[in-house]
């Protein structure tokens, strides 16, 4: 594993699982330019990493992560920023698409993410946690996207993928309004998965869910991932006929004695 200055992780082989710790833990998890840059790279090592199949994020510190630091974003790139030019406009395009990277290969990718918040969840944060699989939170969390109170348009991805983890009607009161919520509200919306007492029982929380994902096959657990992204662009009907041929294709076949348990382990369910 590569060594990355905004990020810590801490690998539990014997669990299958990484901890990915953000850690500017003084700027309460600020995301300065290090962390844009290398979350793609930190992914790629953890997708590529036999002895991890969940990871774990959480923020070293007093808050998961206030989003992105605004000020050091603007202070190294004010030509790109204001500046009128078509060659600034087409910079700051490429700029958008670049930092987009890492939450997309965390989407796309076949580890299962599992957020763990506490604290403030804001703006970047929010797109951060929207990326991934499953979301626990301890019960002082605070989220919010308040892109629209500074005059913008939110493009990190909570536009593009709250909708479908809480429906419109709630994307679109936390995107418009850009007010705080509550760790409680988030779990009514449906946002977060659990709520925990404190940040201590929220990891204890954190690794007993992925242990629990872990357990089970590695091939089913990344084909039910695949199979439940395709259907968020796709018709029931579509993804029927993907599915079918996931299975047929990728599931390996049953021989022996595997298949005499299989049918012993399935009988026992009934």
């Amino acid at each position: 594993m590569n060594a990355y200055p905004f990020f810590e992780v801490e690998k539990l082989a014997d669990q299958q699982t990484a901890i990915l710790y953000l850690n500017r833990p003084d700027k309460l998890n600020a995301m300065s330019w290090p962390f844009w840059r290398d979350l793609p790279l930190v992914v790629d090592d953890l997708e590529k990493d036999p002895e991890v199949r969940a990871v774990i994020i959480a923020g070293r510190g007093k808050s998961f992560s206030v989003g992105i630091d605004a000020f050091e974003f603007f202070m190294n790139n004010q030509d790109v920023l204001v500046g009128a030019k078509p060659e600034f406009r087409e910079q700051m395009h490429d700029m958008i698409l670049q930092m987009q990277q890492g939450f997309n290969r965390m989407t796309e990718g076949n580890n299962v993410y599992i957020a763990a918040i506490h604290r403030h969840c804001i703006g970047g944060g929010l797109d951060l946690i929207a990326a991934c699989d499953l979301r626990l939170a301890a019960k002082d969390a605070v989220f919010s996207l308040r892109e629209t109170k500074i005059a913008i348009v939110a493009d990190m991805g909570s536009l593009n993928r709250l909708p479908g983890i809480i429906g419109q009607g709630n994307a679109r009161m936390l995107a418009l309004t850009g007010r705080d919520i509550s760790a409680e509200e988030a779990l009514r919306m449906g946002l977060i998965n659990e709520i925990h007492e404190d940040r201590e029982a929220l990891m204890k929380g954190a690794l007993s869910l992925a242990r629990e994902i872990t357990g089970n096959a590695d091939n089913a657990v990344r084909g039910t991932k695949k199979i439940l992204n395709y259907m968020q662009g796709h018709s029931v009907d579509d993804g029927l006929k993907y599915v079918a041929a996931w299975n047929s294709a990728f599931n390996p076949p049953l021989e022996g004695a595997e298949a005499a348990a299989f049918l012993r382990d399935l009988a026992a369910e009934i």
